[in-house]
């Protein structure tokens, strides 16, 4: 009997009309995607200070160079691990540094990655860093890792120095992740999202900067 109830109920289900399935109506467009240029600056800006984070704005590569030079003496830096991503390999900061009294260390100088690791984490007194994306909704910097851009240089020293040149800066995030993703047959490893200096909190909601990264971030914006 509860076979046959089973059964009819199945039947009934079966045979009812399927429910027009309706479209769901667009999304309205995102104001912040018709802010200019200068606009997202802006909001950039005021969102990654807001994170205390420290925002440099220059002209042009040599402009960028000449601030670069300004934080590392007001820092007193003498030793610094760089990257070799494409936005900076064109400023050669090896070389750099020896022309200013600063010694610029890069992971490919290092053999073995137990010593690469002691440099960055025991020598290093700063990390610096291109970007590949900035997202100006929040003051966010993106970075894609791979062979130019070690997880290390931006996370284990005390100090994140990241150039920004301007046409990176994004409105949102979802622009971002719609470029990266887009790339089906050249996914990245890893993507790192980062807003202002590492930063978290106890069970009482007390805030440490500092516990597992950067205490510090200055972003250099490029344009």
């Amino acid at each position: 009997m509860e076979q046959s109830a089973r059964e009819e109920i199945l039947e009934k289900l079966k045979a009812a009309a399927p429910k027009a399935v309706l479209p769901r109506p667009s999304m309205p467009p995102l104001p912040e995607l018709s802010l200019t240029q200068e606009e997202l600056v802006e909001r950039f800006t005021k969102n990654l200070v807001e994170e205390t984070g420290v925002v440099h704005r220059v002209k042009d590569y040599p402009a960028a160079l000449d601030k670069l030079i300004e934080i590392i003496k007001a820092e007193g830096l003498k030793k610094v691990m760089a990257a070799t991503d494409g936005v900076l390999a064109p400023l050669d900061l090896p070389a750099w540094g020896k022309k200013n009294d600063v010694q610029v260390m890069t992971p490919k100088d290092f053999t073995d990655r137990q010593s690469f690791k002691d440099a960055v984490f025991n020598e290093a007194e700063a990390g610096i860093t291109g970007v590949d994306f900035a997202v100006a909704e929040s003051g966010t910097l993106g970075l894609i890792h791979n062979k130019d851009q070690a997880r290390l240089v931006s996370l284990a020293p005390i100090l994140h120095i990241a150039i920004v040149p301007i046409e990176r800066l994004f409105s949102v995030y979802e622009q971002v992740t719609e470029k990266v993703f887009s790339q089906k047959n050249n996914l990245p490893s890893q993507f790192v999202f980062i807003t202002g200096p590492s930063m978290t909190g106890d069970i009482q909601g007390a805030l440490f900067k500092g516990m597992h990264g950067p205490r510090r971030l200055i972003a250099i914006l490029i344009g």
